[in-house]
């Protein structure tokens, strides 16, 4: 793949825009996933905490690769157009999950949340293969990750419900 400025211009910009949703994210995970989080009951098959930093920065990256794909791939059309609307909304739905898991400490809620960023994620791997099945592909393990996580949200509420 040759890269004239434009293609560098915009790959940078969806590396940007990803791990900008990463920090977002972060902000409301720093303290509570030292305070909070450590003492929440939690479902066999947590992972270590040092699994997580690895795993999503790799998704973050792959999710820009992919939606820079989407963008060089689909030169403006309206199909591209709709699968990087879809890609921006799953980005959303991912912070917010941040937010409501760990920033407002609801798992009930985060994991109504989750599930509607599991359908959004594979709402945009469908409309970014019908542009370029490796962009759609790439995204597979992040799906995968959130299935996992969706897991791992459900457990949490469960075990920790009060009443």
């Amino acid at each position: 793949m040759i890269m004239n400025g434009k293609s560098l211009l915009a790959l940078t910009f969806f590396l940007v825009l990803c791990f900008a949703a990463a920090v977002i994210g972060s902000l409301f995970t720093s303290r509570t996933v030292r305070t909070w989080y450590p003492a929440l009951a939690k479902p066999s098959g947590t992972p270590p905490a040092w699994v997580f930093g690895p795993v999503w920065t790799t998704l973050y990256a792959l999710m820009a690769i992919s939606a820079f794909l989407v963008w060089r791939n689909g030169a403006g059309s309206a199909t591209s157009e709709a699968a990087l609307l879809l890609f921006f909304l799953q980005l959303i739905l991912n912070v917010i999950w941040s937010g409501i898991f760990f920033g407002l400490r609801y798992p009930g809620a985060a994991f109504f949340e989750i599930a509607l960023l599991w359908l959004a994620i594979l709402a945009t791997i469908i409309a970014f293969w019908k542009v370029m099945p490796l962009a759609g592909a790439l995204l597979l393990p992040y799906l995968l990750w959130v299935s996992y996580a969706a897991r791992l949200n459900f457990g949490i509420w469960q075990l920790n419900k009060s009443g």
